[in-house]
């Protein structure tokens, strides 16, 4: 039986899912991003490498998968941060690099928009300035 095609499904649900979560809990709380991306890419690297002297073909595919998300987790955390900015993920005031995003980029908010309750409507622009003043 081969199971190859199984352990790669898992490992690339698990190594996209938990690099979601992570680039997502960890910019908000880091002072710079700079770090977790060269973590994320030193990980990823490990993992690649790892993933070339396997000689076990399904460990070596899983060590591929998620040596793979884990680099691009390493370009996430820097598109995370633009989103910050542009309005699109909240901001953590208490950090101070998403303070002076708040500062700098009226766009950026604290709302998250996907914790609110919904109207079950298209928003008028009057509606979306009020939640968005409510959130600053």
């Amino acid at each position: 039986m081969n199971t190859i095609g199984m352990v790669c499904a898992v490992t690339t649900f698990l190594g996209v899912w938990l690099g979601h979560v992570a680039v997502r809990w960890i910019e908000p709380r880091a002072v710079s991003i700079r770090l977790p991306a060269v973590g994320f890419a030193v990980c990823g690297l490990i993992l690649e490498i790892s993933a070339l002297v396997s000689s076990t073909p399904a460990i070596s595919a899983a060590l591929g998968i998620l040596g793979m998300t884990t680099l691009w987790d390493a370009v996430e955390i820097n598109r995370q941060q633009k989103r910050v900015i542009t309005g699109r993920a909240p901001a953590n005031p208490a950090n101070p690099r998403h303070a002076r995003i708040l500062s700098e980029h009226p766009a950026a908010t604290m709302m998250r928009w996907l914790e609110r309750e919904p109207l079950g409507r298209p928003l008028s622009t009057e509606e979306i300035s009020a939640i968005l003043e409510a959130a600053r």
